[in-house]
């Protein structure tokens, strides 16, 4: 009769968890969470920043107090020195570098897929030369023509990534896989699926991000779908949720408090870049949104 009471009190114990919307964490991602350790970095795109030239745009985060520079990947070799010197003497770093690559990992034509790797490991040294954490890589977009989602393609895309992998780490920097929603890709659409990628790669040079806007469509929960990935989580983007403009840009829409307490409770050290359009002012729309992503941070 004991053993039957104590049974019934853990599962009422494991109901009254699962109805307040828990998620059992690890005491340590709690503590790092109540000694106030994570901070939100943010990030801007370089082409959305207001400005001409690069050292406008870095005096314009500056101002903000954003910390991070997210660039493109196309022609970055050339761009190295350029980057490098608007970046002396400033408090910003580049956060990642978005794509570039020609190409697409999961082509069924050789030639489409080796161009994908042969652009990607261009990039990725040139990530490394300017201290990125990584270059953003989506397998393929629905409009080109790749392998069937098959237990057979997964295998493949493992092996690709391997070679992408170890080359990133001998040069300091690292692949994020993004997911993106159903309308852009049929391949890899939830942050868990990227994270598991990553788990079975086993590389520190395959890590993943998650993105506001595409999370909007897929995923039922923002802090689960952070804390899914786990460690391999490297990078966040952000956008409103309605029409993919400046956060804020649709109204109360636009809340991402609920994946802030995921990222606090991984004690998440990355950023969160912008990657978005503006139907205002850009001056007046990148200035508000940075300091809505603060508030809401405050009240994660």
């Amino acid at each position: 009769m004991n053993n039957r009471r104590d049974f019934i009190k853990k599962i009422a114990a494991a109901g009254a968890l699962a109805s307040a919307g828990s998620l059992a964490l690890p005491a340590s991602l709690n503590a790092a969470e109540k000694k106030g350790k994570v901070s939100l970095n943010i990030s801007l795109q370089d082409g959305l920043t207001p400005g001409k030239s690069l050292n406008e745009k870095f005096d314009y985060m500056e101002k903000l107090g954003v910390t991070g520079v997210e660039l493109g990947g196309g022609k970055l070799a050339s761009r190295v020195k350029e980057i490098s010197d608007a970046l002396k003497n400033r408090n910003i770093k580049v956060s990642a570098i978005c794509a570039g690559f020609n190409g697409w990992l999961l082509a069924d034509d050789p030639a489409e897929k080796q161009k994908c790797i042969d652009s990607s490991k261009e990039i990725l040294a040139a990530a490394g030369e300017l201290g990125a954490i990584g270059m953003v890589l989506v397998p393929a977009f629905n409009s080109q023509k790749s392998y069937p989602h098959t237990m057979e393609t997964r295998t493949r895309l493992v092996a690709d990534l391997k070679e992408l992998g170890e080359y990133a780490v001998r040069h300091k920097t690292a692949i994020i896989l993004e997911p993106l929603n159903r309308g852009e890709a049929f391949y890899l659409r939830q942050v868990a699926d990227a994270a598991s990628i990553c788990r079975d790669v086993n590389s520190p040079g395959i890590t993943c991000m998650g993105d506001f806007w595409h999370m909007t469509h897929e995923e039922t929960s923002d802090r689960g779908a952070f804390i899914s990935a786990g460690k391999y989580l490297s990078h966040v983007h952000i956008a409103s949720r309605k029409r993919r403009l400046m956060p804020g840009e649709d109204g109360d829409a636009d809340n991402y408090i609920d994946g802030f307490k995921g990222l606090k409770e991984l004690g998440y050290k990355g950023y969160v870049s912008f990657e978005c359009g503006t139907q205002g002012d850009r001056e007046k729309t990148v200035s508000a949104a940075v300091a809505l992503l603060r508030e809401q941070w405050k009240k994660a």
